[in-house]
């Protein structure tokens, strides 16, 4: 199969399966409707009460990113769900084609929409704040947006790699919620140094106007960037070295 046929056919498949589609969906209807529900009841009082105004327009993103990571994970592991990576293999028979073009689609995908979703995020929010609303012009905030966009496609495609390596979407999100929910706080409260340089934390910097201390916005999601590459590297080696 050529390289536009073989991405073609990833696409069928994400819109196909409905757990995958489904949770890209999610990224963008879960987060709007935890905007709308926080920004209705609470969001003049917290306007009033954060010294980041650029950050608290994007609380919604703690939940965005767990639909990220469920979208990169069922994408990948409809291929070990009844024998299907063998089916695929046998219409790409060249696996690094197979991995790139599958990964550079959820990628894509999970950009598109991110993006989408922040932008709508940010202007959602601050329609309810009145004159407390910041827009684009305020400082950090369309690196904000831009950046929390890649931070969602970043975080699919991290576990989209553990995926390929562990073969079950069930175990990569039993090890990564708990791990964006619960473990990023305890070691960040433990230890705020290393914690800064986890892939949420350090990504998670580009949201905040002015970030404090290292790693900063861009070089931290540039650590985030890194640590989806080496899930992606982790993934392709089992891809390559596993029978399928």
């Amino acid at each position: 199969m050529s390289v536009t046929a073989t991405l073609h056919s990833e696409w069928i498949k994400i819109r196909s399966v409905r757990a995958s589609y489904g949770s890209l969906l999610a990224v963008f209807a879960a987060t709007l409707a935890i905007t709308l529900l926080v920004f209705a009841t609470v969001g003049r009082a917290e306007a009033d009460g954060t010294d980041d105004p650029v950050l608290g327009a994007f609380y919604a993103l703690n939940f965005a990113q767990i639909a990220a990571v469920a979208f990169g994970a069922t994408a990948v592991s409809s291929e070990y769900a009844g024998g299907a990576l063998r089916i695929s293999l046998a219409a790409v028979p060249r696996r690094g084609l197979f991995y790139a073009a599958k990964t550079a689609v959820v990628g894509a995908s999970a950009l598109g929409v991110g993006l989408v979703t922040v932008f709508a995020t940010f202007f959602t929010g601050q329609a309810f704040l009145g004159e407390d609303a910041i827009g684009l012009g305020e400082p950090g905030a369309l690196r904000a947006c831009v950046g929390g966009g890649i931070y969602l496609a970043l975080m699919a495609l991290f576990a989209a790699g553990l995926t390929f390596l562990l073969r079950s979407a069930v175990a990569v999100l039993g090890l990564l919620v708990p791990f964006l929910l619960i473990v990023s706080f305890v070691v960040g409260d433990l230890a705020q140094g290393a914690a800064a340089w986890l892939p949420d934390r350090a990504g998670q910097q580009i949201l905040h106007q002015d970030p404090a201390g290292a790693p900063g916005p861009w070089t931290g999601l540039a650590v985030t960037a890194l640590w989806a590459a080496a899930a992606l590297a982790a993934g392709w080696w089992a891809v390559r070295r596993r029978d399928a």
